[in-house]
């Protein structure tokens, strides 16, 4: 019975032709149709995602480049102010930007690259010079603020060619490790060593709070300015 309807479920002779055609006709019409809403589908969002990127993108060379008068005027425009200015024993009299900072007038006029750019916001100590003796964030200081002072850099320290005796203990204790830090260290602990001649090793670490070292040799720099004050540390003359 079952092979019966079987058989009967098939058309015979050249229907059976026709049938399968037919068949075979809708499956790919079905196929067509799925394959181009595929294709559209995917033609949508790639035209969608295509147009937010576009849409997203910077206009390059939008803005035309300043001509040169246009330049010239523009550069003219930043305030300038006169200032007078001895920096390491050397008189100078000069117009700066309102806008530069002390460190970039040493570095970028004078030429005096041993202050350096560490942090760029008065944190680390790297560009520390000496206004009127006393040890100044030279990257948080603005240019026109020294008119009239006295500033020591680290260029400063040397005498006829030779290192100072703070520079010398710094070589002898092995305490600069990558340098980077070093200059603002060594205008620091001068700064210290000149108001407390005979200092502790812990007024030594309190002296130097606002230096940081990121090689972390901070044992070796206060046993350099220990050394160079002649003391053990507590207080006594070795």
């Amino acid at each position: 019975m079952e092979g019966k309807r079987e058989n009967d479920d098939i058309p015979q002779g050249g229907d059976t032709s026709r049938s399968l055609e037919d068949s075979r006709g809708s499956d790919t019409s079905r196929k067509d149709e799925g394959g181009s809403s595929d294709l559209s589908r995917r033609g949508f969002l790639g035209g969608t995602g295509a147009a937010l990127v576009v849409a997203g993108a910077p206009k390059l060379g939008s803005s035309e480049p300043l001509s040169g008068g246009a330049a010239e005027q523009e550069v003219q425009a930043v305030p300038r102010t006169a200032i007078r200015v001895t920096v390491n024993g050397t008189e100078h009299r000069v117009d700066v930007e309102d806008r530069w900072t002390l460190n970039e007038f040493l570095r970028d006029q004078l030429e005096l690259t041993g202050s350096k750019i560490g942090c760029n916001r008065g944190e680390c100590g790297a560009c520390t010079v000496l206004v009127d003796g006393e040890p100044m964030f030279s990257c948080s200081t603005l240019a026109v603020w020294a008119d009239g002072r006295d500033i020591q850099t680290v260029e400063g320290l040397e005498r006829d060619g030779a290192v100072s005796p703070l520079q010398q203990a710094f070589m002898d204790f092995n305490a600069p490790q990558c340098g980077f830090c070093t200059s603002g260290q060594l205008m620091t602990a001068s700064a210290l060593l000149v108001n407390n001649p005979n200092p502790t090793s812990d007024e030594v670490r309190e002296g130097l709070v606002g230096n940081l070292c990121r090689c972390s040799n901070y044992n070796a720099i206060v046993e350099a300015v220990l050394a160079t004050a002649g003391t053990s540390g507590s207080g006594g003359a070795q």
